[in-house]
């Protein structure tokens, strides 16, 4: 299982930032809830790997995500979340944070890409001024977790 990075253990990302940089190899970041992992999210991290040789993916802590979603998310926890995404053969790393946006993490890695998807608009991305490329990936369409909450709870009452 790929380690944890944080903003809150400075030395040992500026240490990890710098192994990968002293070998050369590009560092591709990007970050979501990452609540109910579907279809859409493993299309979007093998594009995302597929930039660069070390993808770090950076999801929100609980209150990062209650903050954003309301009060009934995130429905996995972070322990949970960041044990899936670990787990995915594209991610070489799990960041966390529990601010509403990846800001100050993507300013401390500055990656060589920063990939989102499609349905952010650039100038809306968060940090895209550290990234030396930013890319935003298409979605495939029908899959997001608000939408399969929403169709379990028609499905099932709720």
């Amino acid at each position: 299982m790929p380690s944890i990075l944080s903003l809150k253990d400075r030395t040992t990302l500026r240490n990890y930032i710098q192994e990968i940089r002293s070998k050369n190899k590009k560092i591709v970041f990007t970050n979501g809830c990452f609540d109910i992992i579907h279809p859409g999210h493993i299309a979007l991290l093998k594009k995302a790997k597929s930039y660069g040789d070390i993808l770090i993916v950076a999801i929100n802590s609980d209150r990062s995500v209650r903050n954003i979603k309301g009060k009934y998310r995130p429905i996995l926890n972070e322990k949970a979340r960041i044990k899936i995404i670990s787990a995915i053969k594209y991610v070489d790393r799990v960041a966390i944070f529990d601010e509403p946006t990846p800001y100050k993490l993507i300013k401390a890695i500055h990656p060589d890409v920063l990939v989102k998807g499609g349905d952010w608009e650039e100038n809306s991305i968060v940090g895209r001024q550290f990234a030396r490329k930013v890319i935003r990936i298409k979605l495939i369409k029908g899959y997001s977790t608000s939408s399969i909450i929403k169709s379990i709870l028609k499905k099932y009452g709720g």
